[in-house]
């Protein structure tokens, strides 16, 4: 019997694991169970806040901490608490004012603990607020209660997106972005990543003699996928994932990506 005690899997959600329909399929739920069994750690690393990641930690019985928000967060699931968060700064209200301003039919909403606010509501933060699916709160930016901003989602058509990432190099903003989606672009906290929150989360967790696997498509994926000891891209991950990654799968998350990259850790492949 195998014994992968010294190894976790930590994987992106959407794109990564999660097709498009949003459904777990039973060989990935198979694999993870079988690796768990033998004694692998398994979690996830996603941009999703706690409510709208109950679910698939639910299905997938996940029992160590895992990474949301896009690294702002490291949660114990089993003890509901917090292990470490980073927020954005007080002037984040101001920059998303902004920002909210220079887009055309804006799309966008504050992530806390507590909920999802919507400030502006467009097609794509409908079609968002779907894929969560969660129950959000709606109302203006400036009535979004102070303190604990993890992060700011703006959701617009692609082109859009793409001038609006072109402003915000223009600018010199006090937080960091990062593009998730063809249609969205997250301000974080300055120094916010699941890279850095991967890093936080192996001194917490004290894995320091463990090998790190990490999945993902996207590029709020790669600097997770170069902070693990092996970074697995899926093959409908972008190009630049990919050239990012050790290992580039040849199958997409609505293949079963992360059960080909298990069986690959089974066959001494890696």
């Amino acid at each position: 019997m195998p014994d992968f005690s010294d190894v976790m899997i930590i994987t992106d959600l959407d794109g990564t694991l999660l097709p498009e329909n949003k459904i777990l399929s039973e060989k990935d739920l198979e694999a993870i169970k079988k690796f768990r069994s033998d004694g692998g750690k398994f979690t996830i690393a996603t941009g999703r806040t706690i409510q709208s990641a109950d679910r698939y930690i639910k299905e997938l019985e996940i029992d160590i901490p895992v990474i949301l928000y896009n690294g702002s967060l490291i949660y114990d699931v089993q003890k509901q608490e917090v292990l470490f968060t980073d927020e954005l700064p007080e002037c984040a209200p101001d920059i998303a004012k902004e920002l909210f301003g220079f887009m055309e039919n804006p799309g966008g909403e504050v992530l806390k603990l507590d909920n999802i606010y919507v400030v502006c509501n467009n097609d794509y933060e409908k079609e968002h607020v779907k894929i969560c699916q969660v129950e959000p709160a709606y109302m203006s930016l400036e009535d979004v209660p102070a303190g604990g901003w993890f992060k700011i989602l703006f959701a617009t058509e692609p082109s859009l997106i793409t001038d609006l990432e072109e402003y915000i190099s223009e600018r010199n903003f006090n937080v960091d972005f990062v593009r998730s989606h063809d249609t969205f672009i997250e301000m974080l906290p300055k120094g916010s990543s699941k890279g850095a929150a991967l890093k936080e989360y192996i001194k917490i967790m004290k894995m320091n003699n463990t090998k790190v696997i990490a999945a993902g498509d996207y590029h709020n994926d790669i600097e997770m996928l170069t902070a693990a000891d092996i970074g697995a891209a899926t093959a409908n991950a972008q190009q630049a994932v990919k050239e990012a990654s050790d290992i580039v799968l040849k199958n997409t998350s609505s293949e079963n990506a992360i059960a080909e990259l298990i069986d690959m850790l089974y066959t001494g492949k890696i």
